[in-house]
């Protein structure tokens, strides 16, 4: 490798870098309050805690269809940016936030509508379905706001502008910590942490338990969105594009584009999440120990996992600016360069989870029988980094490209069929031929799967990025860019 072409990598490595680290705070401060929200619910009462837990199984894959669709943004603001057209950001941004407000409200609504009939089906218990239900009824206020805030952060992305949702991620946790312990545990629960100091006022506040986590929730959600527009209208960093002058009614060619793009995010996203749904109702019939031993191993990987996937959100925006600069040479050298750096991330988790997974599974479960299958489950996690890092970078490769239906067919075929199908068999097996390896054939399903996209997306990276050298007529390509941030 010639020493110019080490230099080229490694100052694009540099600026990828300082885009996806901001992305991965904001992605880990996020994970914080869903985190805080079980802690402060379990310690109510196992009743707030189940109610909290089976409501989030609803609301949240809502919230990640929001954002991946409005995630279809990013790559058009990129392409704008790269191609110095300021003037078509601010309506792009006008679609996005009408479609957001759309989507926030759609999402509402459905809570309201949807919450009780889906817990009578579930069989929730009629105590915990109560409680999850008027959860979710608090929790539906804040999606509206939600979502406007994942429309203005994945324009601000686009701008290459990521430390933003980092700050106001930590804004939002920040709020949600008081506001949880104040409305989960009232004027009882102040008193106690507070003593003689007590308010008046505060100590006549009603203990609302899992209700008041949902009211917490939204709080956050809203604070975090007005935040957002906040910084929006006066950095420095957005002047260019006067976001907040000249609003655009809805223009449906704009929002066809944005939902061109963004649509199939938010079903890839929506599928992903719902496979793993799926995979822990089947491998609730092996027991209590492989139930807890199959989250603990699945929570740990999966927040290790936030590193590849904020470098491929990183990659949309350094790929879309590439190509709105006319320059589709350089954006195949950032496209591929993304995905070594992706292929470094999992070789860091595999060390990381060979070295340390049993002693981070001590953390989760004082069981021994938990932390054994927890610790053999997580050997089965090693095998599948790379897989997994190759298909999440090379996705936010294709997204840089404005190439996402691909994505979508081939996650539904991989994570469905190959994943959840293959993991079936293998898990329960079939009459006759196979006893079937329980929870192993799951996590052996998720390799094949995983390995499955890898393949797939890595086909369709190399004749997108063929395909658009061919397509388009290079303008005299600069080198990687430096990144600056707000």
């Amino acid at each position: 490798m010639s020493s110019s072409l080490i230099r080229r990598s490694r100052v694009e490595s540099q600026g990828l870098l300082q885009l996806a680290l901001p992305i991965l705070g904001a992605q880990l401060a996020q994970a914080g309050m869903s985190t805080v929200d079980v802690l402060m619910a379990g310690r109510a009462s196992a009743a707030d805690l189940a109610a909290v837990s089976v409501g989030a199984s609803l609301w949240v894959p809502l919230m990640l269809f929001m954002t991946g669709t409005l995630m279809g943004l990013t790559p058009i603001v990129a392409q704008h940016l790269g191609a110095t057209r300021y003037t078509d950001i601010r309506p792009a941004v006008h679609q996005a936030l009408w479609v957001a407000l759309a989507l926030g409200l759609g999402s509402a609504l459905l809570l309201h509508g949807l919450a009780a009939p889906v817990f009578g089906v579930m069989a929730v218990p009629d105590e915990v379905a109560g409680l999850a239900t008027h959860y979710l009824y608090a929790v539906a206020p804040g999606l509206p706001g939600m979502a406007l805030y994942q429309g203005l952060r994945a324009f601000s992305d686009g701008m290459n502008h990521t430390r933003p949702a980092l700050l106001i991620s930590l804004i939002g946790l920040l709020v949600n910590i008081p506001c949880n312990y104040l409305l989960i545990h009232g004027g009882d629960g102040v008193t106690l942490l507070l003593g003689a100091a007590t308010p008046d006022w505060l100590q006549t506040l009603p203990a609302l338990g899992a209700v008041g986590c949902g009211v917490a929730t939204s709080i956050a959600m809203w604070v975090m969105c007005l935040s957002m527009v906040w910084y929006t209208r006066h950095a420095r960093a957005y002047r260019t594009v006067t976001l907040w002058t000249a609003p655009a009614l809805p223009q449906p060619g704009r929002i066809a584009e944005l939902l061109r793009v963004g649509l199939p995010i938010g079903v890839a996203i929506f599928t992903e999440v719902t496979l793993f749904t799926l995979i822990a109702l089947f491998v609730a019939g092996f027991g209590s120990i492989v139930v807890a031993a199959h989250q603990v191993a699945l929570n740990f990987t999966s927040l290790l996992f936030m590193l590849p996937l904020s470098l491929g959100m990183a990659l949309t925006v350094r790929v879309g600016n590439a190509i709105g600069r006319n320059a589709p040479e350089q954006a195949r050298f950032v496209a591929f360069n993304g995905v070594g750096c992706a292929l470094i991330a999992a070789l860091l988790i595999d060390i990381v989870l060979l070295l340390g997974g049993s002693r981070i599974v001590a953390f989760y479960s004082a069981n021994p029988e938990v932390r054994a299958l927890a610790g053999q489950l997580i050997l089965l996690a090693i095998l599948y980094q790379f897989s997994d890092a190759l298909q999440v970078s090379m996705a936010g490769a294709l997204r840089g490209y404005k190439d996402t239906r691909i994505i979508m067919a081939i996650t539904l075929f991989a994570y469905w069929i190959v994943g959840l199908g293959g993991g079936h068999l293998l898990g329960r097996g079939w009459a006759g031929h196979f006893s079937g390896l329980g929870v192993y054939g799951y996590w052996l399903g998720l390799i094949a799967g995983l390995s499955v996209a890898a393949l797939l997306l890595g086909w369709r990276l190399w004749h997108t990025a063929r395909h658009t050298m061919t397509r388009m007529t290079p303008a005299a390509e600069s080198g990687p860019t430096e990144h600056k941030d707000a």
